[in-house]
């Protein structure tokens, strides 16, 4: 009898020091500040409303709605990232570092305090952190050994229309994990392709409907043109190709290609050609 009132002690003693760690991080959690002109800031009260009475969120919404940047503070207001961390994957390195220094610039917080990364090699993440930045493999490594995911409360997963292996064998994952674990909340962002289907896997496992949301991105006008000479090379067509917008208008260009073989080749040109007041930049 003795044992037990000894044990039933220690387990009172966890739960009050778990709550006021808690509690402790309620009251020194950052001041939350949204820019009024992001598609997803104008959502905010349902994004925040969903969060909380949801254990699935799908939210889609196309390139510039700011919904990579803006959805971990709509999680924080929601009340989550207070008995774990908000971990936020994304599918690459560089996204993940960039994006946990321009949350943390905005919560106005040192990076790797309120805000930390953690990419292959390189981690930044403290025990005052609240939201964890990440690529989808470095969340994927961690089932191995905490195969429950307790260290978190809440899980994005960026960028799922993307499907690389790493992002389906973590939905799976989710998906078999949530119904143990009541309290872990899942949203995932996609872009506007076929959302339906991230919201209809996830509630066939949870056995209820999932809310998707929709914040619309920024439009600007878009003016589609077309070249065909396959007598260039793709470093001269592009060359050719801006040098034909420079004929009408000044500005900056931004050319996506490929891969980074294809990027130096093209700077390579472009930097030999001599184009005027001109500075090559291959990102």
């Amino acid at each position: 009898m003795l044992r037990a009132k000894e044990n039933t002690e220690v387990l009172q003693s966890a739960i009050e020091a778990s709550l006021s760690a808690v509690q402790a991080r309620f009251d020194v959690c950052p001041k939350l500040e949204y820019p009024a002109e992001l598609p997803v800031v104008q959502r905010r009260e349902e994004i925040v409303a969903a969060i909380r009475n949801n254990q699935v969120v799908v939210l889609c919404g196309e390139t510039g709605s700011g919904k990579t940047t803006q959805l971990p503070k709509l999680c924080l207001e929601a009340g989550q990232g207070m008995r774990g961390l908000i971990g936020h994957t994304q599918p690459r390195r560089l996204a993940a570092r960039n994006v946990a220094q321009r949350i943390a610039e905005e919560l106005h917080t040192e990076l790797g305090a309120a805000v930390g990364y953690q990419v292959r090699f390189n981690e930044q993440v403290s025990d005052s952190s609240y939201i964890k930045l990440m690529t989808d493999g470095i969340l994927l490594a961690e089932t191995r050994d905490d195969r429950w995911l307790n260290k978190y409360d809440t899980i994005i997963i960026d960028e799922a229309h993307e499907r690389s292996l790493n992002i389906d064998f973590l939905l799976g994952y989710l998906a078999q994990l949530l119904p143990k674990r009541p309290d872990l909340k899942v949203i995932i962002t996609s872009a506007t392709i076929d959302p339906q289907r991230f919201a209809d896997f996830f509630g066939k496992a949870l056995g209820k409907d999932v809310p998707m949301i929709l914040a619309e991105g920024r439009s600007y006008p878009v003016e589609t043109r077309y070249r065909f000479n396959d007598a260039f090379t793709q470093p001269q067509a592009i060359e050719t190709a801006i040098k034909e917008l420079w004929d009408k208008e000044a500005g900056d260009v931004l050319v996506f290609l490929p891969g980074e073989r294809d990027i130096r080749e093209a700077a390579n040109h472009l930097t030999r050609a001599s184009l005027q007041n001109t500075e090559i930049l291959p990102l």
